[in-house]
């Protein structure tokens, strides 16, 4: 139970209308579901990692390397790179301690090569100085940007809307108590900031009426799980619109999943934090070395490509919140020529037919390869 708690919004990324609701008073009490067990920070959680064939092949490691993953997750491409390369070095970072906890399992069965790191990207450069790791001398980064699919599949985290728990969302999950979670977000927002929110990181066209239905409805009761906000998100939408969405396997898709999305990544503040991740990587690695970026949605790509393209990074506040007509224009400019990459692959891979059948949550993947000069 959280109540009379002070809050601090930790996302960099904000209009500057928003900047008087940076601090704001929390009273919204969560709810302690009873969700149905799910896989713990054991190991048993079933991990399938998205174009894993293709991850290997361009990672192009030799044996006795230095690699770090810097997204490790459910550990799934790193548990594949140990078992395909004698004698290698993984470095594994998550800011997730449930993801450490898993990497800590993988440190025992190799003894010697895994080094786990609980951080975020923003962290991982005095990490890695005092783990006595030089910069320009890591010899491959992986970088599997968004939310795990271990986190999706444990309701108690709040981030899948299939799965009826706490509307919670921090990937650190409690490493920082004052995080503020999605319910406070959903819970104290006003309708403009809301509306914000889902339109610059969901990319949703119907935000405003989104937002509104999220103040109407917490005014009788506050919004505190998964499964209540997709009812109220379901109830800005006409009847006839409920199905009209589909994803790339031409199925169904809720109409709350870009809500979902717009929230987890303005309360893990992942946009400045993919940045960051980027910069961090730019410096650990040494010439020559490769860096494989998967991404999932528009927002982490277009950062991505332009990052990889030398583009001008310094105001993200404007990049994530531009107009699309500005947008579109930002994306057709001159493109930079960088002085840190060089593309392996011009055009950006995605998943083969069969792999989406088999694993649909990597449907929307994107990787793109890139050498350090």
């Amino acid at each position: 139970m959280i109540s009379q708690c002070s809050k601090v919004l930790r996302s960099g990324s904000l209009l500057k209308s928003m900047a008087s609701i940076r601090t704001w008073r929390c009273e919204v009490p969560y709810c302690s579901v009873g969700a149905s067990p799910d896989p713990g920070p054991t190991g048993t959680v079933c991990h399938t990692p998205v174009m894993l064939k293709e991850v290997l092949h361009y990672l192009d490691l030799q044996p006795g390397q230095v690699v770090l993953d810097m997204t490790f997750g459910g550990g799934g491409h790193s548990k594949a790179i140990l078992n395909t390369i004698p004698e290698i070095t993984l470095l594994a970072l998550d800011r997730d301690p449930t993801a450490i906890n898993l990497a800590g399992d993988l440190e025992k069965e190799y003894p010697g090569q895994v080094k786990p790191i609980l951080g975020r990207f923003t962290e991982l450069l005095p990490l890695l100085s005092h783990m006595k790791i030089k910069e320009r001398s890591v010899d491959a980064v992986l970088l599997d940007a968004g939310c795990s699919s271990m986190q999706m599949d444990q309701a108690q985290r709040g981030f899948a809307l299939s799965k009826d728990g706490p509307l919670d969302m921090r990937m650190d999950g409690d490493r920082y108590p004052d995080m503020p979670r999605a319910a406070d977000v959903v819970n104290t927002l006003d309708q403009q900031a809301l509306a914000s929110i889902l339109g610059a990181y969901g990319e949703e066209k119907r935000a405003w009426k989104i937002a509104s239905a999220m103040v109407e409805a917490r005014r009788s009761t506050p919004i505190t799980t998964t499964q209540q906000l997709a009812r109220v998100v379901a109830g800005a939408f006409p009847a006839a619109a409920m199905y009209a969405r589909k994803d790339r396997l031409n199925r169904p898709s809720h109409v709350a999943t870009k809500t979902f999305q717009a929230l987890r990544i303005f309360v893990n503040d992942e946009l400045n934090e993919l940045h960051a991740g980027l910069l961090a990587a730019q410096t650990a690695l040494r010439p020559g070395a490769r860096m494989v970026v998967i991404t999932f949605h528009s927002l982490e790509d277009r950062l991505v490509k332009r990052f990889l393209q030398g583009g001008d990074m310094s105001n993200l506040d404007e990049f994530h919140f531009e107009q699309k007509q500005k947008k579109a224009k930002f994306l057709r400019g001159p493109k930079e020529k960088s002085e840190h990459w060089t593309a392996i692959k011009r055009k950006v891979v995605t998943p083969e037919k069969q792999e989406m059948l088999e694993n649909p949550r990597g449907r929307s993947a994107k990787l793109r390869i890139v050498q350090r000069l």
